[in-house]
């Protein structure tokens, strides 16, 4: 069983990098077909250095420009940083073509054992502390301190998850810091797009209302990422995501 503190540390300073002072952006793929370098790779810290890194390559599929996230027995991300109030809505594309498999666990995002995610698309928050229940905000105290990075103290996750039902929400199993809802769920269609548009806002006052007192601004945005991780089940999937980006519009 992980321990508290290296489990923090280990889902959350993988987004870790110098600040960007905007709330724009940038492109997943540049117009010469290569990553953009403004999404930096992340893994685990050092101390996991054992398991390998989910693969990004851009490409083009169906003619679209996109990110292929590609997992065997591994995890990454890549990682934008930038602060500022969040616009509202958060828009992207994304499909499944192989969902978590051929592991020794099921997947199962509500669970320790099956707690991988073949894509999600991730918003961290400058999160109050004195929000933050007592024992949670210790154990993320001493994260912070051991690892010498300003750990996000909230993240929403959007995923993609092929076990239950679209629209499943809830918390990381093993932190509260991060809080998540399946927006592609069992039954999905594979190999096929499916455009997304979430208002983030929303979506934080709902997941995080039990730390959002009654009339509170909402905390800042920090960090967007992507990614997919298949460590805990050691199974294997792959996906596309596309024009990820910020809009002041809904659907």
């Amino acid at each position: 069983m992980k321990a508290p503190v290296q489990t923090l540390a280990s889902l959350l300073l993988a987004t870790s990098v110098a600040a960007l002072a905007q709330t724009s952006l940038p492109t997943l793929v540049q117009a010469d077909g290569t990553l953009n370098p403004a999404w930096r790779f992340v893994g685990f810290p050092k101390a996991k250095a054992d398991i390998s890194p989910t693969r990004f390559e851009a490409g083009r599929v169906d003619g679209v420009a996109a990110v292929q996230v590609v997992t065997a027995s591994s995890y990454g991300t890549l990682v934008h940083e930038g602060s500022g109030p969040a616009p509202v809505w958060l828009r992207w594309r994304w499909r499944l073509d192989t969902p978590l498999s051929g592991g020794t666990a099921q997947p199962d995002i509500l669970t320790k054992a099956g707690d991988d995610a073949a894509l999600k698309v991730c918003v961290m928050f400058e999160h109050a502390l004195d929000r933050v229940p007592f024992v949670e905000r210790t154990i993320l105290r001493i994260a912070r301190r051991v690892s010498g990075e300003a750990l996000p103290a909230a993240t929403v996750c959007y995923v993609w998850d092929s076990t239950h039902p679209a629209l499943t929400q809830g918390p990381n199993p093993y932190t509260k810091r991060v809080r998540f809802i399946s927006l592609q769920g069992r039954g999905a269609p594979l190999a096929r797009w499916a455009q997304e548009s979430r208002d983030v806002a929303a979506d934080f006052a709902t997941l995080f209302a039990d730390e959002l007192p009654e009339g509170a601004a909402l905390p800042r945005v920090t960090r967007v990422l992507l990614g997919a991780d298949s460590d805990n089940t050691t199974s294997t999937s792959s996906g596309w995501v596309a024009d990820l980006h910020w809009t002041e519009r809904g659907p």
